[in-house]
């Protein structure tokens, strides 16, 4: 694996020494390069200590992609404070307790985003969010921002508290939904983050001449790791996309020079149903996470992108991004088959209930090793021992095989996950939601294959005693308290749900009325 800087922010200043004038992101027709996000960044960071903002710190951003979240990831690294990662599309429920469990002392905060109107909303929320004592809105008027941007750096605040980063120190907080609907807080490390990114870059063979295609959303490893941090370790660049759209794509692959695509199957498809984009033959990489590349897919993205290599990408949030991925050597069909092999000098094992090593062709759990494992869950003691054991591994909950030459097959994912446009949503949450509506005696959600997302969401409710359930008004309430993704697509009333001997719900025999 690679060497590389220890710190974020010392890859930063490595990358600035080398190549000042080299770009960084690609945005909306302009550009930026390591010397401007190492002088704007020191500018954040030398107002995020203004406001008394410094290490150990947490300061949470809910934006979409944009430099200015770049700024503030690579601002709160050279001071020691933590990043709370928020989705965008997230609501009361996900933004009231992951602020208040993180104890976030600042929100940075898009002002609007796909129509909705954060000011009232994060207004409303104040008195439910105590620890925030500070908004910084993304917006018009941006005055909050402007000053942050404007802070003094002629002292050494930046630098001296920069010199006190250690690579041990948690870099980022980002949320992932458990099986029991309490989202848990995987804690990213300077060192966690920075090993994943090296080994990408070396699996990858990225260099300074390549440029991303970034349209993972930051909040989630694929965008902070193995779009944003990966580049630096590079020392190349990627082309920012404040969302996904095929047309954006599109529009970023004319005016860039795109050679790498990291996307999620959902992506490709909507592109591909475009037609071809230009300068398609320029992509030298194809890269899949999120799910295995079917072979009809796969021969649509190998005809539409002729010189590119395709690559399956297998990383978890507590794997602070990529930890297995597929080989050069691999065929379109083993691409199709297998999610690749370890990362690096990372370990994979696949282990039996009682977590004892099982043979190669045996199926079992699926689990990692290796600097990249994030340093646990937030504040959640039990939750972290549970799957982050003493003995350095940890417990994906992923159902897996392994190849004599060390192939990961993938059987299962983890328990009643489902991804939705490359969005993982875990039932358990979506279920405390419909439960809590008093007509609702009992709910299962279960994942179902579609056109579009790949997957979606199909709810099924048994009404209380004497109770008349309205689906609409469930949805509603979903709408209302949980990010778009995570929204049923559909909800069936039924009169009961099948249970097991110990009196569990039996989701494999869970099927729509309609067959469908």
């Amino acid at each position: 694996m690679p060497r590389f800087a220890s710190t974020v922010p010392a890859v930063l200043r490595q990358r600035v020494e080398e190549s000042p004038d080299a770009v960084l992101v690609y945005f909306e027709g302009e550009s930026l390069t390591y010397a401007h996000a190492d002088t704007q960044s020191d500018h954040v960071a030398a107002g995020l200590l203004a406001r008394g903002i410094g290490r150990g710190d947490r300061v949470a951003i809910a934006a979409t992609n944009s430099p200015k979240w770049l700024l503030l990831y690579l601002a709160t690294a050279k001071i020691g404070a933590v990043l709370v990662t928020l989705n965008v599309a997230y609501r009361e429920r996900e933004f009231t307790y992951m602020l208040g469990h993180s104890g976030a002392r600042m929100l940075v905060c898009d002002t609007e985003s796909a129509g909705f109107d954060f000011v009232p909303f994060i207004q409303a929320l104040r008195p439910e969010i105590p620890t925030v004592e500070q908004i910084v809105f993304l917006g018009e008027e941006e005055t909050e921002w402007k000053s942050l941007l404007a802070a003094d750096t002629a002292n050494d605040h930046v630098l001296n508290a920069e010199q006190q980063v250690q690579p041990s120190d948690p870099a980022i907080i980002l949320y992932t939904s458990g099986t029991t609907g309490l989202p848990k807080g995987a804690t990213l490390t300077h060192a966690s983050l920075l090993a994943s990114a090296a080994g990408q870059v070396e699996r990858f063979d990225q260099s300074s001449s390549d440029v991303i295609l970034g349209v993972l959303p930051f909040n989630h490893v694929g965008g902070v790791t193995c779009t944003i941090t990966s580049s630096l370790v590079a020392g190349g660049g990627f082309s920012l996309l404040p969302r996904f759209h095929p047309d954006l794509v599109r529009r970023a692959m004319r005016e860039t020079p795109i050679s790498m695509f990291v996307g999620v199957p959902t992506m490709y498809k909507m592109i591909l149903a475009s037609g071809s984009p230009t300068r398609a033959d320029e992509v030298r990489l194809c890269v899949v996470g999120g799910a295995n590349l079917e072979p009809s897919l796969a021969k649509q993205v190998q005809t539409t992108f002729p010189n590119a290599r395709l690559a399956n990408l297998y990383g978890l949030s507590e794997t602070s991004g990529a930890c297995a991925i597929s080989p050069a050597s691999d065929s379109l069909e083993m691409v199709g088959r297998s999610i690749g092999i370890m990362l690096g000098n990372f370990e994979g094992r696949i282990v039996n209930d009682d977590r004892e090593p099982l043979a190669v062709g045996e199926v079992g759990e699926f689990e990692v090793r290796g600097d990249c494992v994030a340093a646990g869950y937030w504040e959640m003691p039990d939750e972290t021992s549970a799957t982050f054991h003493d003995d350095g591994w940890l417990s994906t909950g992923d159902v897996a095989s392994m190849t004599e030459d060390g192939h990961v097959m993938l059987v299962a994912r983890k328990k009643e996950m489902y991804v939705r446009g490359g969005f993982n949503v875990y039932p358990a949450e979506v279920e405390n939601v419909l439960a809590s509506h008093p007509t609702v005696e009992m709910s299962a959600v279960i994942g179902m294959p579609d056109d579009t997302f790949g997957e979606t969401g199909l709810a099924f409710v048994v009404p209380a005693s004497d109770k008349s359930v309205d689906p609409s008004e469930l949805l509603e309430l979903c709408e209302r308290t949980l990010a778009a993704y995570k929204v049923p697509s559909r909800i069936e009333v039924v009169e009961s749900l099948p249970m097991t001997p110990a009196g569990k719900i039996r989701k494999v025999a869970l099927k729509p009325t309609n067959g469908q």
